[in-house]
């Protein structure tokens, strides 16, 4: 049911069979849901609703996904990314994407059973909704958790340039601006520092997906709004809040989420596990979804989901 290694593109054919694709009006976002239901069909299997990261579609997550056919997957295209609209002006903030988050689990008659995991950018959005909204969820899963401050320790000269970078493309004209954030160079020059795999096929595979998706965003206001909202909180502010299983899953030279970050994340949270997965960075759901797999299979089993 997984992907073989040697496939060119890393995922398996079985992914189409499962997808099923609606649009769910949520919090005034008109949202692309892509789900994926086991295979073999078990209505009683777990779900889980996944949020992916910045600049990211549900297209990020896949490979996990593929490691999980016992799992039914709602992943939704963040509004203003892949092909979810935009919530109105000021609202692509941590508070704003709660709301929708909310709102899109409602229509979709997400119960508490349900499992909410977050990646990256996600991981924010998805710790400060289950903080807020306790009982909303069972369980909480974060992979690669932004656990401290973007402008601050390891990683805030890179953070001091991406924000050079999308200050620069909002001062420049319309056009201008638009083309220098979906730059090609500069995806790729991100997808290179990014990923650590020295595997040349799977190397190949991220660029592309990078490049594929990591400009699918609706606009320069959106995008400009969720960037802001990426740098201005992070997940480990929840941790005194979180009343539920958390499992984090970090990447040993994750240079985006360091792990020393996340280790105290875990120190702090009341009912955590922490998952480390060796030599890979921001990016174990490109490079490692089979340990990633693993690890959130465990802790569905048990918590008897």
């Amino acid at each position: 049911m997984t992907a073989s290694p040697t496939a060119p593109d890393f995922l398996s054919d079985q992914l189409a069979l499962r997808e099923r694709r609606v649009r769910v009006p949520a919090d005034g976002a008109d949202t692309a849901v892509f789900t994926y239901e086991p295979s073999p069909a078990d209505d009683a299997a777990p779900t889980i609703l996944a949020v992916h990261g910045f600049r990211g579609t549900h297209h990020g997550l896949l490979r996990v996904v593929d490691q999980l056919p016992g799992v039914r997957f709602v992943m939704p295209d963040l509004p203003g990314f892949g092909e979810s609209g935009v919530l109105p002006t000021g609202e692509h903030s941590v508070e704003g994407y709660g709301r929708w988050l909310g709102s899109l689990a409602d229509e979709l008659v997400l119960g508490p059973d349900t499992v909410l995991l977050g990646h990256s950018f996600g991981s924010i959005v998805a710790a400060h909704f289950a903080a807020a909204h306790p009982g909303r969820f069972r369980r909480l899963i974060l992979v690669n958790p932004i656990s401290a401050p973007a402008l601050e320790g390891p990683a805030a000269i890179a953070s001091r340039l991406a924000e050079l970078y999308y200050w620069s493309a909002a001062k420049l004209p319309e056009s201008a601006g638009a083309a220098l954030l979906r730059s090609p160079a500069v995806v790729r020059v991100m997808s290179g520092i990014m990923a650590k795999t020295k595997d040349p096929d799977l190397r190949a595979f991220i660029h592309a997906q990078h490049h594929a998706h990591f400009s699918e965003f609706a606009n320069r206001a959106s995008l400009l709004e969720s960037f802001k909202a990426s740098i201005s909180h992070h997940a480990a502010e929840t941790a005194d809040r979180l009343d539920l299983p958390v499992l984090l899953i970090a990447g040993e030279k994750d240079e985006v989420a360091d792990l020393a970050d996340v280790r105290r994340f875990h120190e702090r949270c009341a009912d955590s596990r922490l998952t480390v997965v060796p030599g890979v960075g921001h990016l174990i759901h490109y490079e490692t979804p089979e340990p990633a797999a693993a690890a959130i299979e465990e802790f569905l089993a048990e918590g008897g989901a």
